[in-house]
């Protein structure tokens, strides 16, 4: 482990909408019952296992961390489906994802088809053969960077931040940056002012930004790296010629271009975020998260994950802690069933 670094929460972030400052040592306290992350890859979702075990079709999922009510997406031009991206296309989105990032004019912008299509990449950039990546956090790093043959450790060649962090929301600082350094801001546009996007313009530096969680447009595959132009330059050959479909350029462009939209939904996230841990405060205590999702320790997770399945709303644990439960928030249709099944 390298120095400094004490165990999986070396930065616990502020206390979120909804915690108190003594609940902060809850939330250290909790780290201590963690168990070793397993090598398999977990994640959210899987609704479709959900529906077999506990049968219904109406189900609420708040497994994922999305926001319930996306971007209104634009109507499209017949040539947006019809003919290759072209440039033009291309140069829109770059410029609206600049602008609405606030990114250095030295950094490059590099569109891919999700941040997912990103992740798998980019160990190919990266120096020597360890990576460091504070844990726990999304799985997905580990396990592209292992399919790579990189060993994870404390003191490595390459870092991976994701910031903030998945599950517990901490957040990183641009002195946690290294030579090589992978920044994952897929959860970052709730806390905009908290974006380490200003240090993409050093070599070896790479932001990554997500357009399915603050969006709320996962299935449209639209991702990002923001980095030094060569940096980039091995990743963007490693895509090809037209990453990004017609649809997704112009669907990525209206909505980088939509900044009240934007500030609309920061306040409504972060209201909805507070009345969902004033619902759990009987259930569990708060241990972190983001505007997008909350964190709790409740006890018995699984417990509490098979009663909320039984009201057909679908919530995420964790294979290396029995006591935690992550929330995304409810659509507007799910406050009333999420109250009646935690009453």
């Amino acid at each position: 482990m390298a120095a400094g670094d004490q165990g999986p929460f070396r930065h616990p972030p502020p206390a979120p909408a909804g915690v108190s400052a003594g609940q902060d040592s809850a939330r250290a306290s909790a780290t201590r019952d963690l168990k070793p992350a397993p090598a398999a890859r977990d994640h959210g979702g899987g609704l479709d296992a959900a529906r077999a075990r506990w049968g219904g079709t109406d189900w609420i999922d708040l497994s994922t961390g999305i926001n319930p009510d996306p971007y209104p997406r634009p109507d499209l031009p017949d040539r947006a489906w019809t003919a290759l991206p072209d440039r033009d296309a291309e140069a829109a989105l770059e410029h609206a994802a600049r602008v609405f990032w606030r990114v250095p004019p030295a950094a490059a912008i590099l569109a891919a088809p999700g941040a997912s299509a990103l992740i798998a990449k980019l160990p190919a950039l990266a120096p020597g053969g360890r990576v460091a990546i504070p844990g726990p956090t999304y799985n997905e790093h580990a396990a592209a960077f292992r399919a790579h043959g990189f060993a994870l450790a404390g003191t490595a060649e390459a870092r991976v931040l994701v910031h903030p962090n998945n599950p517990d929301g901490r957040l990183w600082s641009a002195a946690d940056l290294t030579p090589f350094t992978v920044v994952d801001e897929s959860f970052c546009d709730v806390t905009p002012d908290a974006s380490l996007v200003a240090e993409a313009a050093r070599p070896g530096v790479i932001v990554l930004k997500s357009f399915g969680k603050f969006w709320g447009l996962a299935g449209l595959r639209l991702g990002f790296a923001i980095g030094h132009p060569e940096t980039l330059a091995p990743l963007a050959e490693a895509l090809g010629p037209w990453p990004v479909s017609g649809p997704a350029l112009a669907i990525g462009a209206a909505a980088l271009s939509d900044p009240d939209w934007a500030a609309r939904t920061r306040a409504r996230l972060r209201s909805d975020a507070a009345r969902l841990d004033a619902l759990m405060a009987l259930h569990g205590r708060p241990v972190g998260g983001t505007d997008l999702f909350r964190l709790y320790d409740v006890g018995d997770a699984r417990a509490l994950q098979d009663r909320l399945a039984r009201h057909a709303i679908w919530s995420r644990i964790f294979p290396y802690s029995d006591s935690w439960l992550r929330l995304g928030l409810p659509p507007a249709r799910g406050w009333d069933r999420l109250e009646a099944a935690l009453a």
